[in-house]
């Protein structure tokens, strides 16, 4: 498979920075294409801003959906920008790894996103009538391909559990999974999460390798969150609310799960 992987951590002698050297030799070690996207090595542009679009007329106001739609249609977008949605493009599965920072993503690789992700690209695709919403949420540019988040936590497990005073881990990623990579159309497999990174003996770490090892050589085979799509009758059209039949004794974000998600073992502690 061809597998990119896009990297936020700016200290290679970090715990990060092994598991992404580890990740790296373990793919390719087993026959897979890897690219890399380092995104502070790379002093990646975080901001979204005028300068991502060279070519608009500086006498108009600065909408940014527009802009972003006129750009990637017209190739006139910047080059670091082009060569990553080049890059997903090609690659059958991506590999987010960051440390979880104030319970989100590093800003770098928020901006990564910002930048990357434009209109027409992976949002504002396909119909937008009462009856499809665009081609979104299972639908999209990166249907068919997977994607996985590779998350390092300083916490306790027990912190970011049903009951923990960080919330439940499923809850904090679902911003990424659902509304980042499922919205675009990626097959999301569970993440893999590592705990109380600030702590990690030599045992734990060897253990933290051979559980990441072994959810790299089944990429291909994990089954995805199995989250609802949009487009095929969960949600009333055009309001996109779930039908009122569908979870029923559930709430929160689980009911945009289609039945009993078994992707829970993937947040144990690692």
């Amino acid at each position: 498979m061809r597998i990119h992987l896009v990297y936020a951590h700016p200290e290679p002698r970090s715990l990060n920075g092994s598991l992404k050297d580890f990740v790296v030799d373990r793919l390719r070690g087993a026959g897979h294409e890897v690219t890399i996207s380092d995104l502070y090595a790379m002093r990646w542009k975080a901001s979204l801003d005028a300068e991502d679009f060279p070519a608009r007329d500086r006498r108009d106001r600065l909408d940014i959906g527009c802009v972003s739609r006129d750009a990637y249609a017209s190739g006139t977008q910047t080059a670091d920008v082009a060569e990553e949605q080049r890059r997903l493009l090609a690659a059958d599965v991506l590999l987010l790894q960051f440390p979880l920072w104030w319970f989100h993503m590093p800003a770098i690789l928020k901006g990564w996103v910002d930048r990357v992700f434009a209109y027409g690209f992976a949002y504002g695709v396909g119909e937008h009538s009462d009856r499809r919403w665009g081609d979104r949420y299972g639908d999209g540019t990166f249907k068919g391909k997977r994607a996985m988040l590779i998350v390092t936590a300083g916490g306790w497990a027990p912190h970011y559990s049903e009951r923990g005073v960080n919330g439940r881990m499923e809850d904090l990623l679902f911003p990424i999974h659902h509304g980042i990579l499922y919205y675009p159309g990626f097959a999301v497999l569970p993440p893999f999460v590592s705990y109380r990174t600030g702590k990690m003996d030599a045992a734990r770490y060897r253990q933290t390798l051979a559980d990441l090892g072994e959810r790299l050589d089944t990429l291909g085979a994990t089954a995805p969150i199995p989250y609802r799509a949009q487009n095929d009758g969960d949600y009333v059209m055009p309001s996109l609310v779930l039908e009122p039949g569908l979870s029923p004794g559930r709430s929160g974000l689980d009911i945009h799960l289609d039945g009993v998600s078994e992707s829970r073992a993937a947040y144990k502690d690692t």
